[in-house]
């Protein structure tokens, strides 16, 4: 009997035209290290009296389906979880192609996510799955990779995959050492690690339905957080924090076949840290930044991917 084994499973993501109803084709293979995406219906105990000390059946709750996908940050697949974050980018050049996603959109997109494990056989597709959370942490190194948090409708399970022909990508990777830190258009030195994290603080909708599902997940106010830690070596974020100014951060990957990613938070604020000498170390300070949206620019933040795929 054949075993499941995740060095053999499979995901394939296609983006919907209606909410909730997975495409009949357009599917693209994606890589992932890990995923606990999945629907469960938990039972509620009987309540009821009178029939003596061992309980009646239980009864069934509601379906909730969601869960984190774990990706590696790379020049094309990377672009699918950044649509689903944003909504569409605004496309320029010949090739290579810049795409700039931006915060701010009332709609965004919805997916089906089909996991596959073929020697079970077993197929789960996920429809209707809006991005509630991106997040990834640069540091010297290590892998590269995100979390992706997803809030799905539901879950349909078979033996056979109903993605159909999976369109293949090139995985161009980055790394942590591809990475770099600006503040203000400047390189900011003596970083040990960075975490960023963006939420688009789902809605679920749950209306009273007989298959037990939500009708939708509707975005609120977004929220983009961090921190920084690095070596304390100057005044400059501390003054900044004093003060109450705000200054643009710029995360960035760059690889030298020309493709980058360059993620730019245009309004951070931070907060005043507790400088702490702890022993005859370097002392470190943490900075655990918020953003907020920049009336210059008009949003919190862009995203720009720049590599061979002409359009997500």
């Amino acid at each position: 009997m054949a075993r499941a084994q995740g060095a053999r499973a499979q995901m394939a993501l296609a983006f919907e035209t209606v909410y909730g109803t997975p495409p009949a084709g357009g599917f693209t293979k994606m890589p992932f290290a890990s995923t606990t995406l999945g629907a469960e219906q938990p039972l509620l105990n009987s309540e009821l009296l009178g029939y003596g000390r061992d309980p009646l059946a239980p009864i069934k709750d509601a379906v909730t389906a969601d869960g984190d996908v774990v990706v590696p940050l790379d020049a094309e697949a990377f672009g699918f979880w950044l649509k689903a974050a944003f909504g569409a980018p605004t496309t320029t050049g010949t090739g290579p192609w810049t795409h700039a996603f931006q915060s701010g959109s009332w709609t965004l997109p919805s997916l089906s996510i089909e996991t596959g494990m073929p020697e079970v056989p077993r197929y789960a597709m996920y429809s209707g799955c809006v991005l509630d959370q991106l997040s990834w942490q640069m540091q010297r190194s290590g892998l590269l990779t995100a979390t992706v948090r997803l809030v799905a409708q539901g879950e349909t399970v078979g033996t056979a995959s109903s993605a159909g022909a999976l369109a293949d990508i090139a995985l161009k990777r980055f790394g942590h050492f591809n990475g770099q830190v600006t503040r203000n258009g400047s390189a900011l030195g003596n970083v040990v690690s960075a975490d960023i994290t963006y939420a688009n603080n789902l809605d679920r909708i749950e209306t009273i339905r007989s298959d037990g599902r939500i009708d939708g997940a509707d975005p609120s106010i977004a929220a983009l957080t961090g921190s920084i830690e690095g070596r304390f070596a100057d005044q400059t974020l501390v003054t900044q924090a004093i003060n109450g100014e705000a200054c643009e951060l710029e995360f960035g990957y760059n690889l030298p076949s020309g493709e980058s990613f360059i993620f730019t938070v245009h309004a951070v604020y931070l907060p005043r840290p507790r400088i702490e000498i702890s022993g005859p170390q370097g002392v470190q300070a943490t900075f655990d930044w918020q953003a907020a949206r920049d009336s210059i620019v008009g949003r919190m933040c862009t995203a720009a991917l720049i590599n061979d795929v002409e359009t997500y």
